[in-house]
C-alpha cells in the first residue's frame, strides 16, 4: 500500500508540473482547448500499469513469504527434534549417573548447607542398614549416628573450600579412608563424602609387608650364617685334626700350634661376623648422621677383610681392591651402618663371582669410584668376575619371596634385595648393575644430599 501511495503522489507531482509548464499543449485543440478525454486515458493507462507492476511485485512477494514461512517450519521442526533428542539424551544421562552412583563400591553420601541428606547410595545403605527413602533430606547423625564424620570436618571443607582426607581405624578390625569435599558450582552450597572401605586392602599390604620384612631379614641372616659356618667348619676340622694329632706317637708340637693358631684366626672371624651382626642391630632405628662416604666405605672394606669367608678358597688378601676418590666430598645424611652392609654386601657379591673363574692368570680385582654430580653422590662399584646372568639380572634385586624362587641353598652371587631396600628406601637412591663378559661387573649407586 505505500508503494501505490507513492505512486500515486509521484503521478499526481508529475501532472502539476505539466499544468505549471503548460505541457498539455499536445492535448490540445486547434482551437486552444485542452481535451481532458485523452488525459484521463493516458493517466488511467499509467495507473494501471503501475497496478499491474504493484500485483506483480505483490505475487513475488508472496511466494517468498510463502518459502520464508517453510523454512521458519522446517527450522522450528528441527530445533523441536533437537530438544526432544537433548532431553532424552539429558535423561539417559542423568539415569547413567545414579546407576553409578547407586553401583558405586563406595559409600557416597550428599549433603546440602544445612548438613540433609541429598545422596545416598546402595553402598551407603549396605555399611549403615539405612534405607535410601529412611535418609534422604534428614539430618545426616540423626539418620546416621554411628558415622565417624564430624560436624567440624564438614565446616572445615567447606570453609577451605578443598577436600578434606580423613583416615579412619580400628586396628584389627577395620580402616576407612574418608573425603570430604565442598560442591563450588551449585546455588546450594553442600558437600559430599566418599567412604572407602580398604579394610583388604591394608591387611593385604601388612602381609606383603611382613612378608618383604622377613624375605629381608631371612637374607641377611643366611648371609651372616654362611660367613660364620665357614670358619666354624675349619675350626672343627682343626679341632679334630689335633685330636687325633694328640694320640698319635710321637706328636708334632709345631704342626698343631699351627693348626690351633688357624683355628683362633677362624674364631676370631667368626667373632667378627657376630659383632657385626650385633652393631647393626643395635643401630636399628637411629637417626641419619652426617657422615663421609669415603670412610663408610674404608671400614667396609676393613669389615669385608674380618668377616668375609669365600667358599671357592678365595681369600679377600688377593683380590686387589683399588679406590677412587673425588677431592672435597662432602658429608652427607644416611644411616651409616646401613650402608656399610651395602657395600660388604656387594664386596661378598663380587667376591663370589671372582671365586667362580677358573683361569689361574686371571688377577681379581675390585675398582671404586665416588664422584659428585650436582646433587647427588654416585658410586662406582665395579669387578671382573663372572658375569651375571640376564635372567639374574631380573631379580638380582627382588628378595626370592618376590622372585618366585623357592631353593633354600645359599647364593650370595643372587640375592640383593637387601642392599636394594637400604639405598631406595631409607636413602631415596637408586642402584643399578651392567655385567658383560669382557667389561666385567658395574654396579651404579645414585645417592642425594638432600
Amino acid at each position: 500500500m505505500d508503494y501505490m501511495k507513492k505512486i500515486i503522489a509521484l503521478s499526481c507531482l508529475f501532472f502539476t508540473q505539466l499544468a505549471v509548464a503548460d505541457i498539455f499543449r499536445v492535448f490540445r485543440e486547434t482551437d486552444g482547448s485542452t481535451n481532458w478525454q485523452y488525459i484521463a486515458n493516458f493517466s488511467s493507462g499509467i495507473f494501471i500499469i503501475a497496478l499491474s507492476l504493484t500485483i506483480v511485485r505483490l505475487f513475488f512477494s508472496r511466494r517468498q513469504s510463502h518459502r520464508y514461512n517453510r523454512e521458519l517450519e522446517e527450522i522450528k521442526a528441527q530445533l523441536e527434534l533437537r530438544v526432544q533428542e537433548r532431553t532424552a539424551t539429558l535423561r539417559r544421562s542423568e539415569s547413567y549417573i545414579t546407576e553409578i552412583l547407586s553401583s558405586m563400591p563406595l559409600m557416597l553420601i550428599g549433603l546440602n548447607n544445612k548438613n540433609k541428606i541429598t545422596q545416598w547410595n546402595h553402598r551407603a545403605e549396605e555399611i549403615s542398614g539405612v534405607a535410601s527413602a529412611d535418609a534422604i533430606g534428614k539430618d545426616l547423625w540423626k539418620a546416621y549416628p554411628d558415622i565417624t564424620v564430624t560436624a567440624g570436618q564438614i565446616a572445615q571443607a567447606l570453609e577451605q573450600k578443598s577436600a578434606v582426607t580423613i583416615k579412619y581405624s580400628q586396628r584389627g578390625q577395620y580402616h576407612f579412608d574418608i573425603t570430604v569435599y565442598p560442591l563450588t558450582d551449585q546455588t546450594d552450597t553442600g558437600v559430599v563424602i566418599l567412604i572407602d572401605d580398604v579394610t583388604q586392602k591394608v591387611k593385604s599390604e601388612t602381609m606383603l609387608i611382613q612378608r618383604d620384612k622377613m624375605s629381608l631379614m631371612g637374607e641377611m641372616a643366611s648371609d651372616m650364617a654362611h660367613d660364620i659356618n665357614l670358619p666354624l667348619r675349619e675350626m672343627l676340622k682343626s679341632v679334630r685334626t689335633v685330636r687325633q694329632g694328640l694320640t698319635d706317637a710321637p706328636f708334632d708340637p709345631v704342626a698343631l700350634k699351627e693348626i690351633l693358631e688357624d683355628s683362633v684366626i677362624r674364631g676370631q672371624q667368626a667373632r667378627s661376623v657376630i659383632e657385626n651382626l650385633m652393631e647393626f642391630s643395635s643401630a636399628g632405628g637411629d637417626a641419619k648422621s652426617q657422615e663421609n662416604i669415603a670412610e663408610i666405605i674404608d671400614h667396609s672394606i676393613e669389615l669385608a677383610e674380618d668377616v668375609l669367608s669365600i667358599t671357592s678358597g678365595l681369600r679377600f688378601q688377593d683380590i686387589d681392591v683399588n679406590v677412587d676418590y673425588a677431592e672435597n666430598l662432602p658429608d652427607f645424611a644416611c644411616y651409616t651402618t646401613e650402608l656399610q652392609q651395602v657395600f660388604l654386601s656387594l664386596i661378598r657379591h663380587a667376591c663370589n663371582s671372582l671365586g667362580r673363574i677358573e683361569d689361574d692368570n686371571h688377577k681379581p680385582a675390585i675398582r671404586i669410584a665416588v664422584t659428585q654430580l650436582y646433587d647427588d653422590l654416585w658410586i662406582r662399584f665395579h669387578h671382573n668376575g663372572v658375569m651375571i646372568s640376564a635372567d639374574d639380572q631380573q631379580y638380582l634385586f627382588e628378595s626370592f619371596a618376590t622372585a618366585g624362587k623357592t631353593n633354600n641353598q645359599y647364593e650370595a652371587d643372587q640375592r640383593l634385595s637387601f642392599t636394594h631396600f637400604i639405598i631406595t628406601e631409607q636413602h631415596h637412591g637408586q642402584i643399578a648393575v651392567i655385567s658383560d663378559e669382557d667389561q666385567g661387573t658395574t654396579f651404579s649407586i645414585q645417592l642425594p644430599f638432600k
